[in-house]
This record gives structure tokens, sequence and C-alpha cells, in this order.
């Protein structure tokens, strides 16, 4: 009876080890299972891939409105939706590369902005873009038309290089006497060219001569200004180009030593200090976008969005600059401006 009960308790000792081995294996294979699971779980959620001309510090108001665009169609950063950030900061020449990197991997859609938009669509024809751009989009040949984009495109066009002869007419109005103009312009972007053609067909109208410098790093801007400061023009018109919306704080602080009277495509530039400024708002462009965004990965396709334009136009203007400056203010910009500046 005794080697019985003996015997009953090594099976119970075995059986027991039975069981803590087939527990433990058990345990072994869920916590295997745990990061596959984890894994198919971030598979399933989408990545845009964020491609930008511009440097991450100085957009961070920018990639705001895009994330608010993205929220607005049920899309959270982190939540249900990855964003892989690239950023060329302003060297423009590293943008083919980079979107080449982007095509060949998993993003599901290309947030194509600050002066990447044509190279991400020579990158790809199969994964949707969804851009942002100063220029002409039919022009750029980013689209085939407004209404109906056709292909994998489409975006928010802000019209930047198209106001130019606007602008041009609103900085004549302030510098009444006006007869040489110095553009600082960025060689280097894609919308330059178009630009400058209808800038100086403008100023061949109003009697105006323009004087191209170009500027496509920090240290070219300070050339730039120093001739400025040799040839003194009696304004300066700040071209549309991503990289010099970057160098904002740079271009407005050295306009304000050269006491030169100065209109800027964005209003950013007037928040930064600058005179004043004409176009429509880059916030709202970006918002525009992401909510394209969230609508393609939803489903819809790019063909099937019209590229959006601006609705409105705003000219904003720095009195406290003016007056710092000592300049007066005419009353046709005091009248017509949408926001005055204290």
């Amino acid at each position: 009876m005794r080697e019985h009960l003996v015997d009953c308790s090594r099976d119970r000792r075995l059986g027991t080890r039975v069981n803590r081995r087939h527990v433990i294996l058990g345990v072994g294979s869920a916590t295997a299972a745990w990061p596959l699971a984890a894994l198919a779980q971030q598979q399933s959620i989408p990545v845009i891939g964020f491609l930008s001309g511009r440097s991450p510090g100085e957009s961070a108001s920018a990639i705001g409105a895009f994330r608010q665009g993205l929220a607005d169609v049920g899309y959270t950063e982190g939540k249900n939706v990855t964003i892989e950030y690239h950023w060329a900061e302003g060297q423009y020449d590293r943008l083919p590369a980079i979107a080449a990197e982007l095509a060949s991997s998993h993003v599901a859609v290309v947030a194509a902005t600050g002066g990447s938009e044509l190279a991400a669509k020579e990158a790809t024809t199969s994964i949707p873009i969804v851009f942002t751009t100063g220029g002409d989009p039919v022009e750029l040949g980013l689209v085939a038309s407004l209404n109906e984009p056709g292909g994998n495109v489409t975006g928010v066009t802000f019209l930047a290089s198209d106001l130019g002869s606007k602008r041009l007419g609103l900085l004549r109005e302030f510098v009444a006497n006006a007869t040489a103009i110095a553009m600082l312009m960025n060689p280097n972007y894609h919308a330059t060219v178009a630009e400058v053609r209808d800038v100086r067909v403008a100023g061949d109208a109003l009697g105006v001569q323009i004087n191209v410098l170009n500027a496509s790093t920090s240290r070219e801007i300070d050339t730039a200004f120093a001739t400025l400061g040799r040839e003194r023009p009696d304004a300066l018109f700040v071209g549309g180009d991503p990289f010099l919306l970057g160098q904002r704080d740079q271009i407005v602080s050295l306009a304000e030593r050269h006491t030169l009277p100065a209109i800027y495509p964005q209003r950013e530039y007037v928040d930064a200090g600058g005179l004043m400024s004409y176009g429509t708002s880059v916030a709202n462009g970006y918002r525009q976008a992401g909510t394209y965004t969230g609508k393609v990965l939803a489903g819809a396709k790019p063909a099937a969005l019209p590229v959006l334009q601006p609705t409105k136009l705003d000219l904003v203007i720095n009195l406290k600059t003016a007056k710092a400056l000592n300049l007066a203010m005419p009353n046709v910009l005091l009248v017509a401006a949408d926001e005055l500046i204290e």
C-alpha cells in the first residue's frame, strides 16, 4: 500500500511536471504571439510619407494644420495613422532621392509639400500623391486639369507664384515713386522662372526696373542683402519659395536693417515683423492637404478630387514696421487691408 501511495505520489509529481511544462510552453507560445499580433496591428495602420523641402523646426505650424486636416476626416497620428517625415531642409536637389526611397517603401500615400511635389510625381505613378504647391499645377505638369487631375496626383495650390504682378502693384502703391525694385528669389525652386517672368512683365507696364537677386542658402541671402545695401533699390519683392519662407526671420531682420520696404507672399513674414504680405493662408492649405490625404486613405481616388484653389486672399500690413521704417501708409492700402498689425 505504501509502495502504491509512493507510486501515486510520483505519478502526481510527474503529472505536475508534465502540466507545468505544458503551461510553460503555452505561456512561451503566447509571449511569442504578442509581438506578431502587435506587428499585425501596426501593419494595419496606414503610413503617410510626408515629404517636404522645408525644415521641421520652422514648419511646426504647417504640420499642426496638416494633422488637423487629417483629424477632420477621422485620422489621428499615432492612433489610426502613422506619419513618416522626410525633410530636405532647403536642399531641393535631395528631393528626388528621398522621393524614390518613399516610392519603394510601404507608404499608403505621399503628402508632397514644401516644393517636393514634382519630385514625388516623378518617383511614382502608383502611390497616391497629395501636394501643396505655390505654382500653377497644370503649368508645372502635376495634373491634367484643376477639375479633373487624372492619374495618381491631386492637392492644393496657393497660387503664390501667380500673384506676383498683384504684389508688385501693391508694393508700388506703398512706394509710389519706386523706379527700381529688387526681387529675392531661389533659383532652385521650380516656380521661380514663371514668377520672375510675370513680375518683369508687370514691372515694364509700371515703368519699374526689376533686379533679380538669387539665394538658395542662408549665406547667399546675406550676400544678396549686401548687394542690396550697395545698390539701394526703392523696395524689395520676396518670391513665393518654401525655402525663403523657412528663412523668414533672417530675411525680415535684414530688410529692417537695410530699411527696405518689402512685400512677402505669406503672412508668416509679417508675423515675424515684415512690412506686408498678400496671398493665401499657408496653414489653411496644409489643413486642406491633410483632409485630402485622409480622404485618399479612406478610399478616394486622387483623379476624382479636384485641385483646391484659394477662396480668400489676404493683405496683411504691419503698422509697427511701417512706423519703424518711417513710412506713411497710403489710405488706399489701409482701406484694402484685411488685417492691420499694430
